[in-house]
């Protein structure tokens, strides 16, 4: 089973007023803190921005660059965008505003795909309003119904994952979910 992560950094930051991917965690850019993290996890990682040029300097070489095509377009947008240009059997999706990732739970998390039912197109955590989107594994073989679902208007992933089969995470820590969206959110480290 093939695996690779991809990293979401094509937000505009309008609440933060400024780029979330480059705040400042523990003396390292948020960006190649993710990137840290994920190059633990899966063998490649791919980053999906309109911005390359912005973050080449602060990831390793072996960083592989997906130019979003349509900015502004939202996550999932950015997502079916990114999924004809990888050969993997499941991804790690990860939004590049995640300070509190977790390595050993995220291999956990990829060991668990072995069992997820095959009809599953996701396994993602559970939160109250739906999944927890933005930190979780899709299996590639999504394309078509994501494909399909984006033709018809649709812009959500919450919606898009309603009329599908996802697997709810077994293993969960609240705190790896939290991302930075305003400057409130902001713990002094």
């Amino acid at each position: 089973m093939k695996i690779v992560t991809v990293i979401l950094a094509g937000g505009q930051s309008r609440r933060m007023q400024r780029d979330k991917a480059l705040l400042i965690v523990n003396g390292i850019p948020l960006i190649r803190r993710i990137y840290e993290v994920a190059i633990k996890c899966t063998p490649q990682v791919y980053v999906v921005t309109p911005w390359p040029e912005r973050y080449q300097d602060l990831l390793p070489a072996d960083c592989r660059w997906l130019l979003e095509k349509s900015p502004h377009q939202g996550p999932l947008i950015a997502f079916q965008q990114s999924l004809p240009q990888i050969d993997a059997d499941w991804i790690l999706l990860l939004a590049c505003d995640l300070p509190y990732l977790d390595v050993l739970l995220i291999q956990q998390w990829l060991k668990d795909l072995e069992n997820v039912e095959e009809r599953a197109i996701a396994y993602l955590a559970p939160q109250a309003k739906g999944w927890e989107t933005l930190c979780g594994c899709y299996r590639t073989s999504c394309r078509q119904s994501l494909d399909g679902f984006i033709q018809a208007g649709g812009q959500s992933f919450q919606c898009w994952l309603q009329q599908e089969i996802v697997a709810p995470m077994s293993v969960i820590a609240p705190q790896i979910f939290t991302n930075w969206n305003s400057p409130e959110d902001i713990l002094i480290e």
